[in-house]
């Protein structure tokens, strides 16, 4: 029988409790998905629930540890990935009515990688469409399990709001200019959005092909690093997935902060930032420091003019991703995705070779940076747990978007691994969060830190009354 409040576990601790055969992995899939019947009425974060599938795979874990057979940290436990993700015979809809009946003839490379890991498949996670900033017209956004009246994040919002409500014990996001962080700190879970190449995109809709990145989204930092060496590593399918040995991130963990320089920009870090972030990085910055890690200042790459190409950058490529079916489907498409497509077709391609240049001369001076720092602490964000109303009027203000871009679009635009922390809360009593980036490739220093972080505080062990 699984124990009261199972759900809130940590992905790594129920996957110990599973493989040592203390908890039914069929039962423990069967209280997740009678859990998601229950509470996803109101919190509208699953596109799709998975059950016949998700049982199969939990009966064939349950045989396989019995006989001693463990694949790895993830067998027996329940997950769910983001509906761009594909996946065989079940539908995909990427959020997106042109493809409300589509079902992919093979799986994704991160969705086969779980198959094969031992991990139950509950199902797909609602997404904005074609996972830009909007929902479809048709669809109703997942709701912030915290408090319905505030943010729930941008397209993997899904993802976040059940991970943080206890509807699966991890999921996957993506990430081209946020999409992992900002639903991680509106949720209150622990985000890891890799280098760019270090997970596979093959079978995964594209937004942007060369800023998305796919990663996990997790209640804890160690779960991250369990998830990522499932998913991580070179594909046949993907010649973009880095042939880069994949580390154990589970190892090493206990050797915290000693020897790791941070980096910290004050300026960078306050400039147009609420005061409540400017308060959850300082508190975080002393909890680091407390921890062992050698805090260095240093002056963050001016990214403003990034930032604000970050959009026409991102619509070219999506409209190239679209032209099959735009404009051919237009009417079908809603008036977000329609006019970020609308903009990359209007642009010429002298101005878009020039955001080209202008992205690769940040990415060259942010590398550099790292070559005296091993970490960056940074906010998740500049405004705090914004509410609904302050992102139904972002676009009435010209500085708007890249007040909200300004801490995580420059590193779509690298390519450069970070991870996202639950940090504290407001006072309305919704999460706020903080960022560690790092080296390409990483992606273990950022959960040795994370887990470190994660060691001194509490605030990713606090869950929603749902």
């Amino acid at each position: 029988m699984a124990p009261r409040n199972v759900h809130y576990l940590e992905l790594v601790d129920v996957g110990k409790r599973v493989q040592a055969q203390e908890i039914s992995p069929v039962e423990l899939t069967q209280a997740l998905l009678k859990r998601i019947g229950a509470k996803d009425r109101k919190l509208k974060s699953y596109a799709l629930v998975t059950p016949e599938l998700a049982l199969k795979q939990a009966r064939q874990a349950e045989r396989e540890i019995a006989k001693g057979k463990v694949r790895g940290p993830l067998h027996g436990v329940p997950i769910a990935v983001k509906d761009l993700c594909y996946t065989r015979g079940i539908a995909t809809a990427a959020g997106m009515a042109i493809h409300r009946n589509f079902k992919p003839k093979h799986d994704a490379t991160v969705v086969a990688r779980f198959a094969e890991a031992g991990a139950i498949l509950l199902g797909k996670l609602q997404m904005t469409e074609g996972a830009f900033a909007e929902h479809h017209p048709e669809v109703v956004p997942p709701v912030n399990p915290w408090n319905a009246g505030r943010w729930s994040g941008a397209s993997s919002s899904g993802s976040g709001v059940a991970t943080a409500a206890g509807l699966c014990y991890a999921s996957l996001g993506s990430d081209t200019g946020g999409s992992i962080r900002f639903p991680s700190a509106a949720n209150g879970v622990t985000g890891l959005k890799p280098t760019w190449g270090r997970v596979s995109r093959y079978g995964v809709f594209d937004l942007a092909p060369t800023l998305d990145h796919v990663g996990p989204m997790c209640r804890s930092a160690a779960d991250t690093g369990a998830v990522l060496g499932v998913i991580a590593g070179a594909d046949p399918n993907d010649p973009t997935a880095a042939p880069v040995p994949v580390p154990n991130y589970l190892a090493g963990l206990e050797r915290g902060l000693r020897g790791l320089r941070l980096g910290v920009d004050a300026r960078y870090n306050s400039r147009g930032v609420d005061d409540v972030m400017r308060a959850t990085t300082e508190s975080a910055l002393a909890v680091l420091r407390a921890a062992g890690a050698e805090v260095r200042r240093v002056r963050f790459p001016e990214p403003q003019q990034v930032v604000e190409e970050w959009l026409a950058h991102c619509a070219v490529e999506t409209a190239y991703a679209h032209r099959d079916t735009y404009p051919a489907q237009k009417e079908r498409y809603g008036p977000g995705l329609a006019g970020v497509i609308e903009l990359g077709r209007s642009l010429s391609g002298l101005a878009y070779q020039e955001i080209l240049l202008h992205r690769h001369d940040f990415a060259g001076r942010v590398r550099a940076l790292f070559e005296d720092i091993d970490l960056l602490l940074i906010p998740a964000q500049a405004m705090a747990s914004p509410t609904l109303k302050q992102m139904a009027t972002l676009g009435e203000d010209p500085n708007a978007l890249a007040r909200l871009l300004r801490f995580s679009a420059p590193f779509d635009l690298t390519g450069s691994p970070a991870i996202t922390l639950p940090a504290g809360f407001t006072r309305a009593g919704t999460p706020v969060a903080v960022q560690l980036i790092g080296r390409h490739f990483e992606e273990d220093v950022l959960v040795r830190a994370g887990h470190a972080f994660q060691r001194e505080t509490d605030w990713h062990r606090r869950h929603p009354a749902v």
